[in-house]
């Protein structure tokens, strides 16, 4: 017969689930996104070509997105791994004061002394 209770009185463990993923699966997945992303802008390129005498306000979407694709790929791509971070905390406010200045007196500087003797 099992004697563990069914609810522990304590603190909880913390959960892996709210673990972020590692960098190499992250930089992994960036780049699928990435090459996905890029494979659509090559697609809508390829749609331009051939429907630019035919069709031409299609071919005109197509170049649109073809020239949006590559910025929104790179936003969505970035905007995701801050996502996985987390709020960022505020930054607070630290105001240092001047620093104080040395005021240097004059120096007179001698020549150096010649041996009298000779």
């Amino acid at each position: 017969m099992n004697r563990t209770p069914w609810r522990r009185d304590g603190t909880r463990a913390e959960s892996i689930t709210r673990a972020r993923t590692g960098l190499s699966q992250d930089v992994r997945g960036r780049q699928r996104r990435y090459i996905v992303a890029m494979g659509v802008r090559s697609a809508c390129v390829v749609v331009m070509a051939a429907t630019w005498d035919r069709w031409p306000a299609l071919a005109f979407c197509a170049l649109v997105a073809g020239v949006v694709i590559p910025y929104v790929a790179v936003v969505a791509a970035q905007a995701g791994w801050r996502q996985q971070r987390g709020a960022r905390p505020a930054l607070k406010l630290v105001r240092e004061e001047p620093l104080t200045r040395v005021l240097l007196e004059p120096t007179l500087i001698l020549p150096p002394e010649r041996n009298a003797a000779g």
